[in-house]
C-alpha cells in the first residue's frame, strides 16, 4: 500500500490558493541582497511544489529589525493543508540550537565546565566502549561535555528516520521504547562508539544526551527548563515537545516523495508527541511555528538579547559559532564548517550564493531551514513538512536572497 491510499485519512480537500504574501518589500540591491528577492523566492516556493520536493511552504526574511519578506505558498493538493499563522511544524534538528542555548545558559551560571566528563553528571557514561572491527575495546578517552556540543562524541544516528528497523540495543530516539531521557542514556552508554570521544566528528544523537544533562544540571525536567529559561522569556508560546488534541489539529501533514511513497499523510510522525511521555529529545523532538522560531532567531541575531531581555551573553554566542569541525559534509553542505551544532559558512563560493562568510544556522529532517546573517543584520527561515530531506533548499534560498555567485573566470592557463 502506498501513501496515495492514505490520503483519504487527511482532513479533506484544500481550497486552491495561490501564493499569499503576508508582507513584502523588495530591497534595492544596494544592501547586499538581490534586487529581485521577492520574485526569486516566489519562483523558488512554486518550483519546490511543482517539482514535488515539498508541499505547502512558507518563507520569512527579517532584516534591520523588521520583516522584509514573508510568503506562504499553498499547494492546493488533496491531502495538504493551508499554512496559517497557527500551523505547527516538527522542526526536528532545528531543536538542536535550542538545546545548545540551554547548555550555554547553564555554562554561564557555572554549573559545569566544557571539559568535564559526562559521567560526572550521568554516571552510566563512565565505562564506554569503542567499535574495533568485529569486536569492541574500552574507550581511550572519556566522553566530555564539549564532545556532545560538537558532535565529537563517537555517537552517530542509528536507524530511526531511514525506514530501516533498528536493533533492540541501539539508542534510537523512540518515545515508545523509552519513558524518559535517563533510560535513553543508559542504552546509549551501553552501545559502542564509532571512535574514541574527542578524536573525530560524526553527526549524531548528542543533543538527546544533552537534554538529560540539562535535567541533572538544572534539577528540572528538560521541557520545563526550556520553557522557563528560553520559551517564556522569548514569548515562544507554541514551541513544545507535545501535541494535545488542539495542537495536533494544527500539525501540518507530511508530504512524502520517497521511492513508491508519494502523497500526504499523518501516519509517519516517527515521534508520538505524547503529552504523557518524558522522552523529550533535544536533538529532534520539538514542534514549533514560524513566529516562535523567528523570535529565537531574532535573539541569536542580536547577540543573545531579545527586545531588552538577555538570554545568553555575547561571549556565549561567540562560543556557539566558533568553528570546531571543518568541512562537515563535503558535497552535501559545501562550504560549511560546524560550531556548537550549527553550520558556519566558510566558503560562500562553494555554497553557491553571495551570502557572506560567517552566516550560521541549521536545518530539520522535514525540510525546515534557518540561518543568521550578522553582517547584513538578517535572518531567514523556511518551513515545510516534507520528505525526503533536500539540502539544496537552503542553498537555493540563499541564492534567491543574496543573488547567485557569478561563474568563476576561466583559468587562462
Amino acid at each position: 500500500m502506498t501513501l496515495r491510499d492514505f490520503r483519504s485519512l487527511s482532513l479533506g480537500l484544500l481550497s486552491l490558493i495561490a501564493t499569499t504574501t503576508l508582507a513584502a518589500t523588495t530591497p534595492t540591491g544596494d544592501d547586499g541582497l538581490s534586487p529581485d528577492l521577492s520574485d526569486n523566492i516566489h519562483q523558488l516556493q512554486a518550483s519546490l511544489i511543482e517539482d514535488e520536493v515539498t508541499g505547502s511552504n512558507v518563507v520569512l526574511v527579517f532584516k534591520d529589525g523588521r520583516e522584509i519578506f514573508s510568503s506562504v505558498k499553498n499547494s492546493g493538493a488533496q491531502g495538504d493543508r493551508d499554512i496559517t499563522e497557527k500551523t505547527l511544524f516538527p522542526i526536528w534538528s532545528m531543536s538542536k540550537p535550542i538545546t545548545i542555548v540551554a547548555m550555554l545558559i547553564l555554562h554561564e551560571q557555572g554549573r559545569f565546565k566544557w571539559d568535564d566528563p559526562v559521567s560526572k553528571y550521568i554516571p552510566c557514561f563512565a565505562d564506554l566502549t569503542v567499535k574495533d572491527g568485529d569486536t569492541t575495546r574500552p574507550a581511550k578517552t572519556p566522553l566530555r561535555v564539549i564532545d556532545l556540543m560538537t558532535h565529537r562524541s563517537g555517537y552517530t544516528y542509528y536507524p530511526m528516520v531511514s525506514g530501516i528497523p533498528s536493533t533492540h540495543d541501539q539508542p534510537q530516539q523512540s518515545q515508545t521504547t523509552f519513558a524518559n531521557l535517563q533510560e535513553f542514556c543508559e542504552v546509549a552508554a551501553a552501545y559502542p562508539l564509532e571512535f574514541d570521544p574527542g578524536t573525530d566528528y560524526i553527526y549524531g544523537i548528542n543533543q538527546a544526551i544533552l537534554g538529560r544533562l540539562v535535567e541533572v544540571l538544572s534539577g528540572r525536567p528538560f521541557a520545563t527548563y526550556l520553557q522557563e529559561a528560553i520559551f517564556t522569556p522569548l514569548g515562544m508560546t507554541e514551541t513544545s515537545f507535545v501535541l494535545d488534541a488542539d495542537r495536533r489539529a494544527r500539525f501540518h501533514p507530511l508530504f512524502i516523495n520517497s521511492g513508491d511513497l508519494k502523497g500526504y499523510t499523518f501516519l509517519l510522525d516517527e515521534l508520538n508527541y505524547d503529552p504523557a511521555s518524558k522522552a523529550h529529545f533535544g536533538g529532534e523532538g520539538l514542534v514549533s511555528c514560524l513566529a516562535d522560531y523567528a523570535r529565537f532567531c531574532e535573539m541569536l541575531l542580536h547577540d543573545g538579547e531579545f527586545r531588552g531581555t538577555r538570554i545568553i551573553s555575547k561571549a556565549s554566542l561567540a562560543e556557539m559559532v566558533k568553528v570546531r569541525n571543518d568541512d562537515i559534509l563535503p558535497g552535501f553542505m559545501p562550504g560549511m564548517d560546524m560550531g556548537f551544532s550549527v553550520f558556519v559558512l566558510s566558503d560562500p563560493v562553494a555554497n553557491g550564493s553571495n551570502a557572506p562568510a560567517g552566516i550560521f544556522g541549521w536545518s530539520g529532517y522535514h525540510n525546515t531551514h534557518f540561518w543568521i546573517d550578522p553582517e547584513n543584520n538578517l535572518f531567514a527561515i523556511f518551513m515545510s513538512r516534507s520528505r525526503e530531506f533536500n539540502s539544496g533548499i537552503p542553498q537555493r534560498l540563499r541564492a534567491a536572497i543574496y543573488g547567485p555567485n557569478p561563474s568563476p573566470e576561466p583559468d587562462p592557463g
